[in-house]
């Protein structure tokens, strides 16, 4: 587990107080300084300091507190948990893009998150977490990101996913156009550096409590010339894993929901492996829509392969948790199982032994969609969708949207 904080540039030591959560007052007697490394990043709001301190040796699923020196002195204890060194049931929460207007519009679905959901272990992002267009401030953005999960970022663990937003345009040595890593990603997240060689900022995975979560990089896939090396490390990962659930996450949906087409190499390279190894659910972002996609031939399949009994490959996902809305493509309200547009939403699924529940809830706290993955005896899927009744699907007509208010989702043609 790490920890990373941010201070000015007047704090050079990284410092970081460890102890075990007692049931009284008295942390700082029972604490044990901690150290790690840090580096500077200068800003449109000027210099600061990041800082990330690995912690090592702790006891697994056993609560801890830490807290952090600025250079005004200590920060509030904060406290935290490990995981478990088995299996054990536990709850997470999968959020979309926030990207825009993060903390006006977008904390709206990630505090609803975190306060409707009971004490989740991890916060999955796939990607897009911030804009970094030209016209903003992007160590602006940044603030208003953390400012958004507050304190809770600082007690939950937080898994990332790169998006194309990560990215920055840059000029390569011969003259051509090429794609940087913005300078705040990988001096915010220490990630654990164990994917791709020359990717470590962007692919990794961790097992966590019997189920094995791979990150991907798919603007480095198909922007940067990866996609190749990014497979192969993939199917290794995949291959050698012994855990009971296997999620990836990865920025641009294999199957789109706004494009008007699929995103084609990664589909190509990457949808016979998560078959070939039975992944569980992959979990995108980018489109800026909802999507639950889990037949390639449509709703109307899918449906007909539950009532068959039929077993179940790989759930696609895609959500958005903040204001910047697309419009539906052409095979978006037939081809998944539920979709949406104009709606922030965000997810939580509850990993069981034999059963994943996947639901997913609009920005107000209304239930949207539900489905779970039943494992039987042979380690095979079947979907089947809770009893209830779910809502009218939130379509835009015509200048309309699902609020009747004027539709916010606009086309996307790339």
């Amino acid at each position: 587990m790490a920890v990373t904080f941010r201070t000015d540039s007047r704090q050079t030591s990284s410092q970081l107080q460890l102890a075990p959560a007692l049931d009284g007052p008295q942390l700082e007697k029972r604490a044990t300084l901690v150290e790690g490394s840090s580096q500077p990043l200068d800003t449109e709001n000027g210099a600061a300091r990041y800082h990330q301190v690995r912690l090592t040796g702790l006891q697994p699923d056993t609560p801890y507190v830490y807290r952090v020196k600025g250079a005004e002195g200590w920060s509030e204890w904060l406290q935290l948990r490990t995981a478990a060194q088995g299996f054990k049931p536990f709850r997470f929460i999968y959020l979309g893009d926030t990207q825009n207007d993060i903390l006006s519009i977008a904390s709206r679905s990630v505090r609803q998150a975190l306060h409707a959901t009971a004490s989740p272990a991890l916060v999955v992002h796939a990607g897009d977490l911030t804009s970094q267009r030209d016209d903003l401030v992007h160590d602006d953005e940044w603030g208003e990101w953390n400012q958004a999960g507050g304190f809770h970022y600082a007690a939950v663990p937080q898994v990332v996913a790169a998006g194309n937003h990560e990215y920055l345009d840059s000029l390569n040595p011969d003259g051509s156009e090429g794609r940087v890593l913005g300078p705040h990603w990988a001096k915010q997240f220490a990630l654990p550096g164990n994917g791709v060689k020359g990717l470590e900022s962007t692919t990794y995975f961790i097992d966590y409590q019997g189920v094995r979560f791979i990150v991907l990089d798919g603007t480095a896939a198909l922007d940067l010339d990866t996609l190749d090396r990014q497979s192969q490390w993939l199917e290794q990962r995949l291959k050698e894993s012994q855990a009971r659930w296997k999620i990836v996450v990865t920025h641009q949906p294999l199957f789109t929901c706004a494009r008007p087409e699929d995103t084609g190499p990664l589909k190509a390279a990457w949808k016979p492996l998560f078959e070939r190894y039975k992944v569980d659910l992959v979990l995108q972002g980018h489109d800026h829509c909802y999507s639950r996609l889990s037949n390639e031939n449509g709703r109307a399949a899918a449906k007909k392969a539950r009532a068959a009994g039929k077993v179940q490959g790989p759930v696609y996902l895609v959500s958005v948790a903040g204001s910047k809305m697309y419009g539906l493509n052409d095979r978006a309200r037939r081809q998944p199982d539920r979709s949406a547009e104009d709606t922030q939403l965000y997810q939580t699924v509850e990993v069981l032994p034999s059963r994943l529940e996947v639901r997913s809830f609009t920005a107000s706290g209304t239930l949207y969609d539900a489905f779970d993955l039943n494992r039987d005896t042979q380690g095979r899927n079947r979907l089947s969708e809770p009893a209830g009744k779910l809502p009218v699907e939130r379509f835009c007509s015509g200048e309309t949207g699902p609020d009747q208010l004027p539709c916010t989702s606009r086309s996307k043609s790339l």
